[in-house]
């Protein structure tokens, strides 16, 4: 098995150098950029950077939409034996700086003008927050304003120089001879940050092919597959797939902003076969289909991680409505998306959530003591433990976190709680700080939270725990009711009551108006710390109506 990125972009190029390989896409102009093309705007790319300097080892900061610049900027700096760090368009001032300190990038591709953002002066900010030293800056128009000619890149210069990068595909470059380095780092992610500021965790070229390759196979990708990504380029769950579909000769549909009623139209229009994403993503797009119905005959596998609790409902509803398989996927900034995906011979709904069989046979799991990282028994409840080329190589500007975040026998710690399975494959429950230990019960929130999304007035709920003054720990319920259906806390009880345990059942319920969520790379998720804060105070809810009822433990 090649350890190659660039032999996988080579092979695409050598079988069929006019198919189409990504989609920019466009309410009105598309632009389809052939795998000919591609290759030669990398080779542009990488000659341009390699005259300005980047060498070995340099980091490139890529804070681009998703364009198909931001793939060139990738291959082209494994050609050049560098790295890149995605750095996703909403960054705030705060965040955009702990990345250049930790990343120290040489050079920082910046889009210019993407739908209306500042993005020159987020960074002039980030600057002055930062301690690093300032990148050069190359600034990218994207897809759909090829000319350069009205850019003032002035408003760029942070202090190294601004430039906009060439256009020109040269003809000699199909004759180009590219290579990288499997030992070369390829790319690093930002961590959520949900315990502090985010980490960025960096994998190596060889590990970034070979995962690719296996996701391809585990994931049915062929020459005629097309990949929706409406999610981040610069997240694990959106730049694994393009690397998977890339791998596999198909096709990415690269959605630069989202929105559920485009990419649908989008899926419809050019057939796309495979979607990747969370549970909120891909819940805006089934809202979007049942509001209008579209021919999407060719989709035919959804895999989904399930951040909001809502994958199972909304993957029996692909299932049934769209005729397609759906099944739940595992995966991490630092373990890449899609480590695990459940086969097809799977049951739902256990198909359906999170976990699933490592996609190659060199991924290893087990559960270990959260305590003392020691293995426990098979099928034992524990800390989701990793080893294999999908584990993280290294942290940017922060080398001594490997070795905190391995086992004493070598083993990376996830983090996640979970059970690993005879054959492999392992189901994901919660993270560990998440858990409930009720009544002297280690209880999953998502046993609960099932319990209460079945509930038909239920649009989405979340489960919490909170310690009390005797030390003893309460569930503590959120729920947001659907459109149109009036809930109450009462009934929530008794329903709760009826399949549960009796210790199960929340202490208290609070229906609100909306959840408070936070958008990562790689989708939106509920702030959980933000929920505890008002499980504890819940004076601190925002005005907006809501009922609350305690209820006796």
């Amino acid at each position: 098995m090649t350890a190659s990125m660039i032999a996988l972009l080579k092979q695409g190029l050598d079988n069929d150098p006019e198919a189409p390989m990504l989609i920019d896409a466009h309410p009105r102009q598309a632009r389809v950029v052939t795998r000919r093309a591609f290759w030669r705007r990398v080779v542009t790319l990488k000659s341009e950077l390699e005259a300005a300097g980047i060498a070995e080892g340099d980091c490139l900061g890529v804070w681009l939409p998703n364009w198909s610049d931001s793939l060139v900027w990738q291959f082209a700096a494994v050609a050049l034996r560098a790295h890149v760090v995605g750095i996703n368009t909403r960054y705030n001032v705060e965040e955009l700086a702990n990345v250049l300190d930790l990343g120290r990038p040489a050079v920082l591709a910046v889009a210019h003008d993407f739908v209306g953002l500042d993005l020159g002066g987020r960074l002039k900010e980030a600057m002055k927050a930062a301690a690093a030293a300032p990148p050069r800056v190359a600034v990218i128009t994207g897809p759909h304003k090829p000319s350069a000619g009205a850019v003032e890149v002035s408003a760029y210069d942070v202090g190294a120089g601004a430039w906009v990068p060439a256009l020109t595909q040269v003809a000699a470059a199909d004759g180009a001879d590219l290579q990288d380095d499997p030992d070369s780092l390829a790319v690093a992610f930002t961590t959520s940050g949900s315990t502090g500021r985010s980490k960025l965790a960096a994998h190596k070229v060889s590990g970034v092919a070979s995962h690719a390759l296996a996701c391809a196979t585990a994931g049915a990708w062929t020459t005629q597959s097309v990949t929706v990504h409406a999610l981040p380029l610069t997240g694990v769950f959106s730049y694994v797939p393009a690397i998977a579909t890339i791998a596999a000769g198909g096709q990415c549909l690269l959605e630069p902003s989202f929105d559920a009623d485009a990419i649908v139209a989008d899926m419809e229009r050019f057939g796309a076969s495979h979607v990747v994403g969370a549970d909120d993503i891909v819940g805006r797009l089934m809202e979007s289909i049942q509001k209008q119905p579209r021919d999407l005959a060719r989709w035919k596998r959804l895999f989904m991680a399930d951040f909001n609790g809502r994958s199972e409902q909304i993957s029996k509803w692909a299932e049934e409505t769209m005729g397609l398989r759906a099944a739940g996927v595992y995966g991490s900034s630092e373990l890449f998306a899609l480590t695990a995906i459940w086969r097809d011979d799977v049951d739902a709904p256990q198909r359906w959530r999170g976990g699933g069989m490592p996609v190659s046979a060199q991924i290893k799991a087990r559960s270990g003591d959260p305590e003392t990282g020691r293995p426990l028994p098979g099928g034992e409840v524990g800390e989701l433990q990793f080893q294999g080329p999908n584990v993280v190589d290294a942290y940017l500007g922060e080398p001594q976190r490997m070795a905190a975040a391995l086992t004493e026998d070598g083993w990376f710690k996830s983090g996640d709680l979970g059970s690993v399975r005879a054959d492999g494959s392992f189901e994901y429950l919660c993270r560990i700080g998440d858990v409930l230990r009720l009544k002297g019960f280690l209880v999953e929130p998502a046993e609960i939270e099932t319990r209460i999304g079945e509930h038909p007035a239920v649009e989405i709920n979340k489960v919490v725990g909170v310690r009390c003054d005797n030390g003893d720990t309460q569930a503590i319920a959120f729920v947001v009711p659907r459109a149109g259906c009036e809930l109450d806390c009462a009934t929530l009880e008794a329903w709760c009551a009826a399949a549960l345990a009796r210790y199960k059942v929340p202490s208290a319920i609070h229906i609100i108006a909306e959840m408070p969520v936070t958008s990562g790379v790689n989708g939106t998720k509920i702030k959980a710390a933000t929920l505890r804060q008002w499980a504890r105070a819940p004076h601190l809810i925002p005005a907006i109506e809501y009922q609350t009822k305690e209820l006796e433990p």
